[in-house]
């Protein structure tokens, strides 16, 4: 749906954070693999984690979903044995999730039966090479249906364990194989010669530190796993998602609100937890508590951000630093163009159509803050979130400061990841179904 913005909106005086999409998912597919029944208590409920759901009923789990609860019949590490035919391939459609893709396609590696993954038009862009030529390492047979590289493809185990090399600029390639390396019948040596966005790996780590699963790291360059373990069933409580917050955080220092955003974890893993921080070196007033965060907006000065780590904070980012004065540089981040879109081009795209001054770098961008003209630094226009969740809330916000009228051409990927973004925020927003 089309979706019109007028300025001088502001935020709400509070805000409860979704659950993180990160976690939910590792859940899921923990709670699959495991033992026994789980309960996953405060789960996101958006369409990223509705595809993992079917993910893992095609993997052979049983779910159910309660309000604010799912319980998952595990498979003890046997998938596949109800679904369907032994002699027909599987096929999982993750729909537009790249975390279920990549995080997935390990775990399926430990069946004999032949797995094809594919999704939306969006997911048939994203890389899984890497990934999947390390599954190959590790004994798996891999077939491309139509570009080598790319979804969909198929893969057929079983998995064996064995040593691998593989480059990460996505988190999500190691995350998969340590996920699905304590399984293999045999020991797993992963050899890391380069890893960006660290703190997802972390957060995958502290589900195995949970799970009593053995591992060596040493120092995130080799990861050494023994085979032959398992996964217990668990009850666990979903925390609130960083990423999501991340645009309220913005949003409040944009349009100098007071906001207290609640269900943050400030000890969680989550990498976007550094848009806290950020912005306090950008000049906001901030207050932690055990599971909230206050932000006041005040003046805005430009700074230097190395994202590598938090790359999905970067549309927030490049938005917030169009109300600085001064320059911002958000560098170090070229994997922020194998997201759902190349999103240093698109947001270098969208936000020009505004009036910023912004500049595309290889691996990242440069704002050139303008002076505010009767109180607006950007000017409303006609603009497109190329069905990228995060593109799109992050023009939303933009357009709450922005001289004018902002129309953003189809806002319905924000179910991605957060439904109810647009009820949450104080704007004068209004849908057009044509």
């Amino acid at each position: 749906m089309r979706r019109t913005i007028k300025s001088g909106g502001r935020v709400p005086k509070e805000v409860t954070v979704p659950a993180s999409k990160s976690h939910t998912i590792r859940a899921l597919l923990i709670a699959a693999a495991a033992e026994g029944v789980s309960e996953i208590l405060n789960p996101l409920v958006s369409e990223d984690s509705k595809s993992c759901i079917s993910a893992v009923r095609q993997m052979g789990a049983e779910v159910t979903t309660e309000e604010s609860r799912w319980i998952v019949k595990g498979t003890a590490g046997k998938f596949f044995l109800n679904s369907g035919n032994a002699e027909e391939d599987v096929v999982v459609d993750t729909g537009n999730s790249g975390t279920t893709l990549y995080l997935a396609a390990g775990l399926a590696a430990l069946s004999d039966r032949a797995v094809t993954f594919t999704g939306d038009d969006q997911i048939r862009s994203r890389p899984a090479g890497n990934l999947l030529k390390s599954l190959s390492d590790l004994g798996v047979s891999v077939f491309y249906k139509m570009k080598e590289g790319y979804p969909p493809f198929t893969i057929q185990g079983h998995l064996t364990g064995g040593t691998t090399s593989i480059e990460c600029p996505s988190s999500q390639y190691l995350s998969s194989l340590l996920l699905c390396a304590p399984l293999s019948p045999g020991e797993t040596v992963i050899e890391v010669p380069l890893l960006r966005e660290q703190p997802y790996v972390e957060m995958t780590l502290r589900w195995l530190d949970e799970q009593e699963i053995e591992y060596k790291n040493n120092d995130f360059k080799q990861f050494i796993i023994p085979g032959k373990q398992m996964y217990r069933s668990f009850k666990k409580q979903i925390p609130g998602d960083s990423s999501s917050a991340a645009f309220f955080l913005c949003a409040a220092a944009i349009t100098r609100s007071t906001v207290i955003l609640r269900g943050l974890d400030m000890g969680d893993s989550q990498g976007d937890k550094a848009v806290v921080p950020m912005l306090e070196q950008m000049g906001c007033a901030v207050e932690r508590g055990n599971d909230f965060v206050k932000i006041e907006g005040r003046p805005l000065k430009g700074h230097t951000f190395d994202l590598n780590d938090t790359p999905d904070a970067l549309p927030a980012m490049a938005v917030t630093a169009c109300f600085a004065e001064g320059e911002t540089r958000l560098i170090n981040v070229p994997q922020a163009r194998l997201k759902e879109t190349d999103r240093i081009a698109v947001m270098t795209r969208e936000l020009s159509k505004m009036g910023a001054d912004i500049e595309e770098l290889p691996d990242g961008l440069v704002i050139r803050g303008r002076k505010s003209i009767n109180g607006t630094f950007l000017k409303g226009a006609p603009v497109s979130g190329h069905k990228d969740h995060r593109v799109i809330m992050a023009l939303a916000i933009a357009a709450l400061r922005a001289e004018g009228e902002t129309v953003i051409d189809d806002d319905s990927a924000v179910g991605v990841t957060f439904p109810d973004f647009f009820n949450f925020l104080y704007s004068d927003t209004e849908e057009d179904m044509e």
